[in-house]
């Protein structure tokens, strides 16, 4: 039996990865080279660091995924690649990487979105069954995406200003929490008590689009303003506060699309799918909605990682889709819109 052996690449923003993914959902090795600590002390990623770090690293990731995997390039039957959307410098490293192994073996070149990646890592839980909806939640990208069937994606909603990862590090900052600040944040939140009542913006709207920049920005305000007039507030509290409101909107959103466009899966992907208050809160709602089962990418592959996009390369490879050496980044990269939600 064929064992469909795909290469892939990610290295859109600050992770290096390569992996080999047999028959899209099985990882025989998914090797991620992090650059947290050196965009830690700028409070955020820097293009120009994540960029020099990829070309340091991706021969040396190519190596030893094959190497775990115990595959020659002779075994492979493609290469999958995120070209978009990201940070055009890390984004062109990795696209750059993924056709020179394509064009001297010989193998398929499949292009990738970036969010596509995000949503197929559920398949390492179990075959997704369509039509689906994803929630797809990331330093990058807050999303909710109609699948109506295999490979295809609408938007429904997205944000109009930060992504839901984005304010979460913006508000770590103020309260003295290295980058990413997302996984510690969750854990204050754990401890503390909903009593700032931060707004919940457009959660009221007659839409499934979403916006924190004044949720970050009541935050910021409400801290600062204690520093001046020299109140100590309880940090516990804050983050409890800032969350709830977070996930308010993000569970809202989504249980209405559920309630209007019913569907088997609900999917819930991307670096901020890892938040426990998120998973809690989305399975305690979804459970009341017969005919609808949630499925959370596993917590290892909600950041960015190589595996996810092999998972999604091998759905395009089954489909014929494929690229040539005209393949270039698309920072701007991103689905269509589904019709009746077109802006």
């Amino acid at each position: 039996m064929k064992q469909n052996l795909i290469m892939s690449f990610e290295s859109s923003c600050d992770e290096t990865s390569v992996a080999i993914i047999k028959n899209g959902n099985k990882i025989l090795s998914n090797v991620v080279a992090t650059q947290i600590k050196s965009h830690q002390r700028f409070g955020g990623v820097v293009p120009e660091v994540a960029s020099r770090h990829h070309i340091e690293e991706i021969t040396f990731c190519i190596r030893d995924a094959m190497k775990q995997a115990n595959v020659t390039y002779d075994d492979l039957d493609a290469v999958a690649v995120t070209y978009g959307p990201g940070l055009v410098g890390a984004l062109l490293i990795g696209v750059t990487a993924a056709k020179t192994v394509a064009w001297a073996h010989h193998l398929p070149l499949i292009p990738v979105n970036h969010l596509a990646g995000h949503i197929y890592a559920a398949r390492f839980i179990k075959p997704i069954v369509f039509p689906a909806l994803a929630l797809v939640v990331s330093g990058g990208h807050t999303e909710l995406v109609w699948m109506p069937k295999e490979g295809e994606f609408k938007i429904m909603g997205e944000t109009r200003d930060d992504a839901a990862g984005e304010a979460y590090d913006k508000i770590g900052r103020v309260l003295g929490i290295n980058y990413p600040a997302g996984p510690d944040v969750d854990k204050m939140a754990a401890k503390g008590h909903d009593t700032f009542h931060f707004p919940r913006a457009m959660d009221n709207d007659d839409n499934y689009d979403f916006s924190f920049s004044g949720l970050k920005s009541a935050f910021i305000n409400t801290v600062h303003h204690a520093h001046q007039v020299h109140k100590k507030l309880n940090h516990d509290d804050l983050a409890t506060s800032f969350q709830d409101a977070v996930i308010d909107v993000l569970v809202d959103k989504t249980m209405r699309a559920l309630k209007k466009h019913p569907v088997k899966q609900l999917i819930l992907a991307g670096g901020v799918a890892a938040n426990h208050g998120l998973r809690s809160r989305l399975e305690k709602q979804v459970d009341q909605l017969s005919g609808t089962e949630l499925i959370k990418a596993p917590l290892k592959l909600c950041g960015d990682n190589a595996a996810m996009i092999g998972a999604a390369g091998y759905i395009f490879y089954k489909e014929g889709i494929k690229a040539d050496a005209s393949l270039n980044a698309d920072p701007g990269l991103e689905f269509d819109w589904l019709p009746n939600e077109a802006k």
